[in-house]
Parts: C-alpha cells; sequence; structure tokens
C-alpha cells in the first residue's frame, strides 16, 4: 500500500477525495490507529464550527439586498459598491481613531474564545501546544507574550485539571488560551487577550454559540473567556472561582 499523506487526509475528511481513493485512505486508517484518531478529530472539528456558522445560512435575505438584485438597478447599486469600497478604504487609514462599541467589541472576543474552544477541545493527540507537565515554563512563556504575569488557577476542588496551553493570535495580538479537563473528559477551555480598558466594565457577562457557553469579562486591560460545553450554572460557578483566584 502506497503512503497516504496528510493532503489526502483532509480531503477524506472534507469529503473532497475523488471516490476511487476513499477505500485506498479507508484501508490506510484501518491500519493506523493513531492516524484514524487524528482524522476524527479533525471530523470533529469541522462538525463544530458548521454548528457556530450554518445557521446564518438559514437567515432570511433581508430586503435591501432583494431590492439590490432588482432589474435595471445595478448601476445604482454599482455606485453605492463603490462608494461602500472607498469608505472602507478610508476607514482602514482611519482605522486608530474610530470608535467601536464595547457591547460589539466583547461579543466579538466572546465568539473568538469559542470559536477557539470549538476548534481545539476535540483534539484528541495535540489539544495543547505545551502540557501540564510543563506547567511553569506554559505559564512564563504566555506572561511574556502577552506582557502580563498570568497565573494558573487551580480547579481542582471543581473536578477539572489543567491539561495545558498554547499561544494563538487574535485581533488585539497574542491570545493564550489554557485548557482544564474533568475525569469524564469534559474540557473548558481559558481564552486570555489583551483589550483596550476604555469604556469596557467587568462585569461578567455570558454568550451562546451553538452547544458552547461563554462567560467573559474585562479586568485591567485584559479579556478572559471560558468557554465550555456545559450548563450555564456550572460553567459560572468555575468562572467565579477563576475570577477569585485571577483577582485575591
Amino acid at each position: 500500500m502506497r503512503p497516504v499523506g496528510e493532503r489526502e487526509l483532509h480531503a477524506y475528511v472534507d469529503g473532497t477525495l475523488p471516490q476511487a481513493q476513499r477505500a485506498e485512505v479507508e484501508a490506510f486508517l484501518a491500519e493506523r490507529p493513531a492516524e484514524n484518531e487524528q482524522v476524527r478529530a479533525w471530523a470533529a472539528q469541522n462538525a463544530a464550527l458548521r454548528a457556530l456558522y450554518n445557521p446564518v445560512l438559514k437567515e432570511a435575505v433581508p430586503e435591501r439586498l432583494r431590492a439590490a438584485l432588482a432589474p435595471r438597478r445595478w448601476q445604482k447599486y454599482a455606485l453605492a459598491a463603490s462608494l461602500l469600497f472607498v469608505g472602507i478604504a478610508v476607514g482602514w487609514i482611519v482605522r486608530g481613531t474610530v470608535s467601536v462599541p464595547a457591547s460589539s467589541v466583547l461579543a466579538s472576543f466572546a465568539r473568538q474564545a469559542a470559536i477557539a474552544h470549538a476548534v481545539y477541545a476535540p483534539e484528541v493527540r495535540h489539544p495543547v501546544e505545551v502540557g501540564a507537565d510543563q506547567e511553569d515554563h506554559l505559564f512564563k512563556w504566555l506572561s511574556k507574550r502577552l506582557g502580563t504575569d498570568l497565573k494558573s488557577p487551580r480547579l481542582s476542588p471543581l473536578g477539572f485539571e489543567l491539561v495545558g496551553g498554547r499561544l494563538l493570535s487574535g485581533p488585539q495580538g497574542p491570545v493564550a488560551q489554557f485548557m482544564y479537563q474533568d475525569a469524564k473528559g469534559q474540557r473548558l477551555t481559558l481564552y486570555i487577550s489583551a483589550q483596550r480598558r476604555e469604556g469596557l466594565d467587568t462585569a461578567f457577562r455570558f454568550s451562546q454559540e451553538d452547544r458552547v457557553s461563554v462567560f467573559y469579562w474585562v479586568d485591567r486591560n485584559y479579556g478572559y473567556a471560558l468557554s465550555g460545553e456545559i450548563g450555564r450554572e456550572a460553567l459560572l460557578r468555575v468562572a467565579n472561582t477563576v475570577y477569585r483566584q485571577l483577582n485575591p
């Protein structure tokens, strides 16, 4: 049997692999448990992302867009599109001088945290970049990248142990993601990044992104988001514990 590469495995998961090659890949996976488990994890990630974004496809098309498709109106909307392009270009140039509502910033932050959770929580072989066995190195490394002294919340009394963490990229710069897991394999992720403090308060806010629940808040110029596929009350208990330990 010829070797099967990662590109073919991704095509198999995405459903774009030619039918003639699917049997070959399935035979390859049947003899390699590690690769088979990785493929299952990729499929779980795809399912999580579809669950987050597919509902948008079912939303009704706004009336203003329907009107834009009406006959003999294309010239007017072409002009509008041109003006929109110019507006975007100007907005990009002056992006540092325009204020964005705090509620929009925080809602975007919560969604980013939920997506990161949906992507990495199902991972079997590589759920984190640095494991809990290197906890001291992990927190020093991510503290340096984020420019703050990150602490390690202890969630053992609530049944969750640190799995490890990873460095991610976000709109405001570097992001730290820490992962916790209980005895049943249920995972929570703590997502931390710098946030502009103006107009933002420290009150807990809740967001539900499909199956992923998120409690998030801002404190001392940093945003924190705790995500998990657990009930709101259970997640709130963990979030309160995290907040108390980060703010003794």
